[in-house]
């Protein structure tokens, strides 16, 4: 047993068992125990004596401290309460969502609740604490209860809503600590949507930086945000905020576009065209790129991101491809949408004039390039149009020149099966080499469509080939080259 100002102490040691329960009888009246290295589960004061019972963790000391009652006098003490309210107000087109911060102080005696003023407009919709108990709004106030009489200090968060004007002069619902000494903190404003604060009125507040209320309101992206102290020594009542907010109508902005299209076409003197369309599409939103191939095109194959599509068709006969979407609040990487579709028209003369026309999409496409294969006894060249020829260049999207696989990490992957083939080999256990490979094949297929596969069709690159490219194509546009044809008696003479 140990004594030191006051305090006497009782140390049992560390057992070697789970659980170690202790019994304490000590003859003496008008103590207060605790206990350390364990829980106390059982307390009785008689006439003569205390009884304590406590179970340890049996891994370390279990320690019995012990001294005189002394009466607290805190509970009898009158309240002093110091508080601080930090309140954000999200000004939306519909709606006004308040939020608020409550600090507590202490200074004297024991709060059992806390009281707040509410402007009557606002409603009320949680109050979250670890300290809360209950909350409820009655005659313009909200009282706030905690699970046990505070004596020091408590935090907690108030949600709420209110109604206010779009625009215009508004007037700022403020929330007022109620029965404390001393009420610290702000208010910040701020405009969700396209508007801004134009002018503002305020009264028993000054102009803080955002950064002076705390990462709650630091935190805030908005574009028109105003932050403000409460002024020291100021009644609460006499507090007071109008803002002067001006809406702007919001611009409709692009969620998908095409940022490179890149076309190869095949074309013969009997009128048949094969033509292979790729697209480098950035979306955040569209479910599927509308397709509407010139009249007469049949589809030969499609594929998306390079695994094989099914796409879908519109009451009006357009393809429908899937795309795929970015997360939110990411950057939509391009992704390459390809089509490969076969026309046939009017064979060829010696001498005349065709048309060229390409697909119509839902989407713009900034700039195009394509690739023109004709047959060898003829020269093909292109009238003035949308249509350019220019010397050949390679697209310039990087959806077109995927990085390649890390080779490590390709190496290492056949490392890993070749080492579990070798062990199964070498274990002679057969139900393991049958599970690795049907695990290997699995994973080979993944991302594969499931069932019978579309057929993917190589594009013939054949005959001599001339360059046309093509900027800043509308949605809905069918993009088209005027040619004219010749044959060519030089190469007929060949």
């Amino acid at each position: 047993m140990n004594s030191t100002a006051g305090d006497e102490s009782i140390t049992l040691p560390a057992a070697n068992s789970g659980v170690t329960r202790a019994s304490v009888d000590l003859a003496r009246q008008g103590v207060d125990v605790h206990v350390e290295g364990g829980l106390l589960s059982e307390k009785s004061e008689a006439r003569t004596n205390n009884k304590w019972v406590a179970y340890g963790s049996g891994n370390e000391p279990l320690t019995f401290s012990w001294r005189r009652k002394t009466e607290d006098h805190r509970a009898t003490q009158p309240l002093r309460l110091r508080g601080s309210l930090t309140e954000l107000i999200s000004m939306g087109e519909d709606s006004t969502a308040i939020y608020g911060e409550v600090n507590l102080d202490v200074v004297q005696g024991e709060a059992r609740d806390v009281r707040l003023q509410l402007p009557p407009t606002v409603t009320i919709n949680q109050v979250l604490g670890a300290m809360v108990s209950d909350w409820q709004v009655a005659n313009g106030e909200l009282t706030v209860t905690f699970l046990e009489r505070v004596e020091q200090g408590a935090k907690f968060v108030v949600n709420g809503e209110t109604r206010l004007p779009r625009d215009g002069e508004v007037n700022i619902p403020l929330l007022h600590l109620l029965n404390t000494e001393r009420e610290a903190g702000g208010v910040a404003v701020e405009v969700l949507g396209a508007g801004e604060i134009k002018d503002l009125k305020s009264q028993g507040l000054e102009e803080a930086d955002a950064t002076d209320l705390g990462d709650s309101v630091a935190s805030r992206q908005s574009p028109s945000l105003a932050s403000f102290r409460f002024r020291a020594g100021e009644n609460s009542k006499a507090r007071a905020l109008t803002v002067n907010v001006a809406r702007y109508a919001q611009q409709a902005v692009l969620m998908a576009n095409i940022e490179e299209a890149r076309y190869q076409v095949l074309m013969s003197k009997d009128g048949k065209t094969l033509v292979q369309a790729r697209y480098a599409v950035r979306n955040n939103q569209r479910n599927f790129l509308k397709i509407t191939l010139p009249p007469g095109g049949v589809v030969w194959s499609a594929s998306v991101s390079g695994q094989p599509a099914r796409p879908g068709q519109s009451p009006d006969g357009s393809l429908l491809p899937p795309l795929k979407k970015a997360r939110g609040g990411e950057d939509a990487p391009a992704f390459i949408v390809e089509l490969t579709y076969l026309l046939r028209g009017s064979a060829w003369d010696d001498r005349g004039k065709t048309r060229l026309a390409l697909p119509a999409l839902d989407l713009p496409i900034s700039r195009t390039g394509l690739l023109l294969y004709y047959p060898p006894l003829f020269r093909i060249t292109a009238e003035t149009g949308s249509f350019r020829a220019e010397p050949y260049a390679g697209p310039i999207s990087p959806a077109f020149n995927p990085s390649p696989p890390a080779a490590s990490a390709l190496m290492d992957g056949q490392a890993r099966v070749a080492t579990g083939l070798r062990k199964a080999e070498n274990d002679k256990d057969q139900e393991s080499t049958q599970v690795l490979i049907d695990t290997f094949r699995a994973k080979s297929k993944a991302g594969r469509v499931a069932g019978i596969l579309p057929i993917g069709v190589d594009f013939p690159s054949v005959g001599p080939s001339t360059y046309l490219v093509s900027e800043l194509t509308s949605e809905g546009q069918f993009p088209a080259a005027d040619l004219n044809y010749q044959r060519d008696k030089k190469a007929g003479a060949r």
